[in-house]
C-alpha cells in the first residue's frame, strides 16, 4: 500500500483510539459495535444507485446518529438500547439491499487505491474527530460523571452528546474501507479497553489507546499483504493480541 494509504489508515486509527476511550468509559462497548452496522443500508443504497459506498455509509451513519440522539432525548431510553433497535433495523434493511460479494465487501471492507478527494476528506475527517475529542475531553468527562454537574458548570450536555455521537459515526465512516461495518466497531473498542487496564490517567489512556490502534492497523496491513488475507480481520486479531498481552500488566486498584 502506498504511503498515502498508510497515512489515512493511521489517521483513522488515531480517531478510533480517542473516540473509543469515551465509548468504553460510557459502557458503550457493545452499543458501539452495533452502531457501526447502521452504515449497511447506506452502502446498499449506494451500490444500487452506483454511488461511492463510503458516501452512502456516511449518510446512513449521520441519519442513524441523529435518530438515536433524538429518540434518546424524547423517550429517555438508554443510548445503548436505542442503538440496539436502530442496529437491528439497519442490519435487516442492509442485508436486503446488498447481496453476495457486495455484502461481504460491505461487512469486511475493501482496501484499494485511494483517490485524491477520498484521501483529503479522510485526513480532514480524522483531524476533525481528533481535535474534537482532545479539546473537549474535560467536558466529556464531567458530563460522564454527572450530567447535572455539567449543566451547572454551563456545559451544553445535549449538544455535547450529539457532537460525540457524530464524531463516533465519522470515525466509523473513516474505517469502512479498511474494516467494513462488521469490524470497525472492534477497532474503536479493543484498543480503548487495552488502555483502560494500563493507564493511570485520562491522558495516559488516550495515548495508549491511540498507540494500540495505530500499531494494530499498520501492522495488520503489512501482515495481511504478506499472507494474502483480508486486512480487516488481521487488524482486529492483532488488536486482540495486544489486549490479552496487556492483561498481566494491568494496573492494580
Amino acid at each position: 500500500m502506498a504511503w498515502t494509504g498508510f497515512a489515512l489508515s493511521a489517521g483513522m486509527a488515531v480517531a478510533a483510539g480517542l473516540v473509543g476511550c469515551f465509548a468504553v468509559m460510557r459502557r458503550m462497548a457493545l452499543a458501539s459495535d452495533a452502531m457501526s452496522h447502521v452504515a449497511l443500508p447506506g452502502i446498499g443504497l449506494a451500490l444500487v444507485f452506483r454511488v461511492h459506498p463510503v458516501l452512502g455509509g456516511m449518510a446512513a451513519l449521520l441519519f442513524g446518529t441523529l435518530l438515536v440522539w433524538s429518540l434518546e432525548r424524547r423517550t429517555r431510553i438508554a443510548t445503548e438500547t436505542v442503538i440496539g433497535v436502530v442496529f437491528s433495523l439497519a442490519l435487516a434493511v442492509g442485508s436486503m439491499l446488498a447481496t453476495g460479494e457486495e455484502l461481504m465487501d460491505a461487512l469486511l471492507g475493501t482496501p484499494g487505491r485511494l483517490g485524491v478527494l477520498e484521501m483529503g476528506m479522510g485526513l480532514a475527517g480524522a483531524l476533525a474527530v481528533s481535535a474534537f475529542v482532545l479539546s473537549q475531553r474535560s467536558r466529556l468527562v464531567i458530563a460522564l460523571v454527572s450530567a447535572d454537574m455539567a449543566r451547572t458548570s454551563g456545559i451544553p450536555v445535549a449538544r455535547l452528546e450529539l457532537l460525540y455521537l457524530l464524531a463516533f459515526s465519522l470515525t466509523v465512516a473513516l474505517g469502512l474501507r479498511y474494516l467494513g461495518v462488521l469490524l470497525m466497531g472492534s477497532l474503536i473498542i479493543i484498543p480503548a479497553a487495552t488502555a483502560k487496564h494500563l493507564a493511570r490517567s485520562l491522558d495516559q489512556m488516550l495515548a495508549i489507546a491511540v498507540g494500540a490502534a495505530v500499531l494494530s492497523t499498520v501492522a495488520g496491513e503489512i501482515v495481511a499483504a504478506h499472507v494474502h488475507r483480508a486486512t480487516g480481520p488481521v487488524i482486529i486479531a492483532i488488536a486482540a493480541v495486544l489486549f490479552f498481552a496487556g492483561l498481566p500488566l494491568r494496573r492494580r486498584g
